[in-house]
């Protein structure tokens, strides 16, 4: 039962354009960009999981098919690889775990 909903395609595409947020951003000196776009990232992602608390096949983890669950786990690790990024160029040290 592998499938791409709407909201891990619009994550997805949020993803893929972090290289040109930060060139732009760069180039007209606006750091603020980086951190409203990690801001988008971030509720694009907590939206997401939230979907999978309400609606079993919406998960991360789903037993009976590995192929979807690699890719979730792909989009999920791609999330906190940009948002680890985004956060060392403002400076800021990302935890790894929350207590």
């Amino acid at each position: 039962m592998s499938f791409v909903t709407s909201a891990e395609l619009g994550l997805a595409k949020l993803l893929a354009g972090w290289p040109r947020l930060v060139e732009s951003a760069a180039n007209a000196h606006e750091p603020h960009r980086v951190a409203f776009y990690l801001y988008d990232v971030a509720a694009a992602f907590h939206g997401l999981r939230n979907k999978g608390k309400d609606d079993a096949s919406l998960r991360f983890l789903i037993a009976t098919d590995a192929a979807l669950t690699a890719a979730r786990l792909a989009l999920v690790q791609a999330t906190a690889t940009i948002v680890a990024s985004g956060l060392e160029i403002m400076g800021v040290e990302p935890v790894e775990e929350m207590h």
